[in-house]
């Protein structure tokens, strides 16, 4: 795939299920939470299964869906000590780290704009040390607005004074991608594959990649 990297000033980029695989997550909030919901509570792991994923979903597409403080007090699980305990398994997708090097060394304004809580955004910085290649790192947490909202996007826009359109947006939510293509940004991709041990997933209308090095820029 080509990009038009000659129109593009500013790449921004989600983190997990983009830059980071989304394995560690789905593991962490479908399996190591609910297990320990079970303990916690007294109940059989998969009647906490059932409970675990019903206060999921009533909070699908909320910032509280990501908030960290939120979910220790609606668990009453300590969630950022028990995502240290699978720490081991948050990994980097191919070519990430070379690619936000070659993008910088184009002269291109490199933004990572996550719906990570702070905490667990710390977290995997500290764990993969991707923090170094950024001009700015944005969680919707400091905007109160989670990313498929547009009052997400206006917020950032007042921060982070790029060109929607000489923007590339790389993400893999179909809704934040469209909510930043109804904002105006020009240049949008999906991601075959958040998860590695998943298969290909249906990316909508959008074009997508499998790996960084699909769209490297040259410098």
């Amino acid at each position: 795939m080509k990009l038009p990297w000659k129109e593009i000033e500013t790449v921004l980029l989600d983190m997990d299920g983009t830059l980071l695989d989304l394995h560690f997550d789905n593991h962490f909030w479908q399996v190591h939470v609910p297990a320990k919901f079970a303990e916690k509570h007294g109940l059989p792991e998969a009647e906490a299964r059932v409970e675990c994923f019903r206060r999921y979903d009533e909070q699908a597409g909320t910032l509280n869906w990501y908030c960290v403080d939120y979910w220790t007090e609606r668990l009453q699980l300590d969630i950022v000590q028990l995502k240290e305990e699978l720490a081991h398994l948050i990994a980097v997708h191919p070519d990430v780290p070379e690619f936000l090097t070659e993008a910088r060394r184009a002269g291109k304004r490199v933004v990572l704009v996550t719906n990570a809580h702070h905490k667990a955004l710390a977290l995997k910085m500290q764990r993969t040390g991707l923090d170094v290649h950024f001009d700015a790192i944005h969680s919707s947490h400091s905007f109160g607005q989670a990313k498929e909202t547009p009052l997400f996007w206006q917020a950032l826009r007042r921060v982070e004074a790029f060109d929607p359109g000489s923007a590339l947006l790389v993400d893999d939510s179909l809704p934040v991608l469209r909510a930043a293509r109804d904002y105006g940004v020009a240049h949008l991709l999906a991601i075959y594959r958040p998860d590695t041990r998943q298969p290909d997933r249906d990316v909508g209308e959008f074009w997508a990649i499998r790996r960084f090095l699909d769209i490297m820029p040259v410098s």
